[in-house]
């Protein structure tokens, strides 16, 4: 049901803002989507975060946005590599940024301006390894039920 909120041309902009984040940083940056979170959004999406083994980064330095859409709720998780390094309310100055499009009901377009943000501090701090970086996670946006 997620999955049919966001067009095709949606998916694959989010898609090419993971990516264009990626090409100056070492950092990792996920998308799960999903309709339903039932009761704490943050605590769902650690458990999203698990299930998609961002962890497993050698810099500990993924980065997870997790939306419900249909209980208009979301999340920005940082593993804890970042989250050593950003500044205080960094994550939640990002929501801030992204709740103003989603109010508009521009969902495709605050993912994107979250990504560009996160994966500008990404740079600043876990900088692009040349040829000895490989990409450690998917791309490709999750979907859940």
């Amino acid at each position: 049901m997620a999955e049919k909120l966001f067009s095709s041309a949606d998916k694959k902009a989010i898609v090419t803002a993971i990516q264009s984040a990626e090409v100056s940083t070492s950092g990792e940056i996920q998308v799960h989507i999903e309709s339903r979170c039932k009761g704490d959004v943050l605590d769902r999406a650690v458990v999203v975060f698990d299930k998609l083994k961002m962890y497993q980064t050698q810099d500990r330095n993924g980065v997870l946005f997790y939306l419900a859409v249909e209980d208009k709720k979301f999340a920005i998780l940082g593993d804890s590599g970042i989250n050593d390094v950003v500044p205080e309310h960094f994550w939640e100055n990002i929501k801030e940024q992204m709740t103003n499009r989603f109010k508009a009901g521009e969902f495709t377009q605050g993912l994107i301006e979250g990504i560009k943000e996160a994966g500008t501090q990404l740079g600043k701090h876990f900088p692009y390894q040349g040829d000895s970086d490989i990409n450690e996670l998917p791309d490709e946006i999750s979907f859940g039920s």
